[in-house]
């Protein structure tokens, strides 16, 4: 059955009260608190009603009610808003992100500051290599038999090999070398490059040609096949924070799934473009996950999606502040990735 407005009313009063009291909510403090504009009669019936649809439940410590998985998803589902930064929220993650210098800087600066201002786990995704394009390539000769092979993405993720050669080979050779490949690489997505890489073989000068194959190789390796994901975490601490009711009283199944990089990456790592995901309870598909809840969103330069970011805690959380913040450090680091 649908709930009118009334109750819909009384559902998001005791969300927004055991959030922030983490006290089971009885009828009588949410006519105390809130202008529901009836009688704590009115209430009590309306909240039986609430329990029977499985919204809210007693937990037999109290005569109060708490929010189920179901309560909370409904209340997020409704949310006509989303509680807005204050300015010095956002100066703060401006201030903060701003005097990044790299890529890893980035990453640890954002993962630390969405602990901080949510006071849950953060979680960051790398910049995808998956999603991401050739900038530059760089041939450092280490010796007439040696190259490092810098491979720089779009995203600032930075790549390194060294690469055996199978002669000596010349410095102006290096150079004709560190030519070519750019100019075939140079602004491809690292998921198209197979056939440019082999291109490159077939056109290579005769002299080039064997020094090229090996360097085709390494390559294919760094562009393509060693995708490896990584992942920045922060906050964990904060887990701790909570009542007796949080996480059914044991914290060792979440601290179990966060040491698994598999189980982040699916939390985060595949979040649509443009969209802000919210999992709760029972929503994730992880066991050991079935008592948090995950906000995240995809971030990247403009349109461009290259990785995944957001919180994580325990289902009584602050989600309206929590989405504002997850939406808006994943723009700010966006702009960031844009501007360099």
């Amino acid at each position: 059955m649908g709930l009118d407005d009334r109750k819909l009313a009384v559902l998001r009063a005791i969300v927004e009260d055991y959030v922030s009291t983490q006290e089971p909510v009885g009828s009588k403090a949410l006519v105390e608190r809130h202008q529901l504009g009836v009688s704590p009669a009115t209430v009590r019936n309306d909240m039986a009603v609430l329990e029977e649809e499985g919204y809210i439940r007693q937990p037999h410590t109290s005569a109060g009610r708490v929010p189920t998985d179901r309560g909370y998803r409904l209340f997020v589902d409704r949310l006509s808003r989303v509680k807005p930064l204050t300015p010095a929220e956002r100066r703060a993650i401006e201030r903060f992100l701003v005097g990044a210098v790299d890529l890893d800087d980035v990453v640890h600066r954002t993962v630390r500051l969405l602990a901080q201002l949510t006071r849950q786990v953060a979680v960051v995704q790398y910049p995808s290599l998956a999603r991401s394009s050739v900038r530059h390539l760089e041939l450092v000769p280490i010796s007439t038999t040696r190259l490092m092979l810098v491979m720089i993405a779009d995203t600032g993720r930075v790549e390194q090999r060294l690469v055996e050669l199978p002669g000596p080979v010349p410095a102006d050779n290096v150079t004709d070398l560190r030519r070519l490949v750019n100019e075939k690489l140079a602004g491809a997505r690292l998921s198209d490059t197979p056939p440019l890489v082999q291109a490159l073989v077939e056109e290579a000068p005769a002299e080039l040609r064997p020094t090229m194959t090996t360097l085709a190789t390494v390559l294919l390796e760094t562009l393509v096949e060693r995708h490896e994901e990584r992942i920045a975490l922060a906050g964990t601490a904060n887990l701790t924070r909570g009542g007796l009711l949080d996480f059914q009283g044991s914290l060792r199944p979440i601290l179990e799934a966060l040491e698994e990089e598999v189980v982040l990456l699916k939390l985060i790592g595949e979040t649509e473009p443009s969209t802000t995901r919210v999992l709760i309870g029972d929503e994730n598909e992880f066991d050991n996950l079935r008592a948090a809840s995950v906000v995240s969103t995809g971030y990247g330069p403009g349109a461009t999606i290259v990785g995944g970011l957001g919180v994580l805690g325990p289902t009584r959380m602050d989600y309206p502040g929590n989405i504002a913040t997850v939406r808006a450090v994943a723009r700010y680091v966006g702009e960031l990735l844009a501007q360099n």
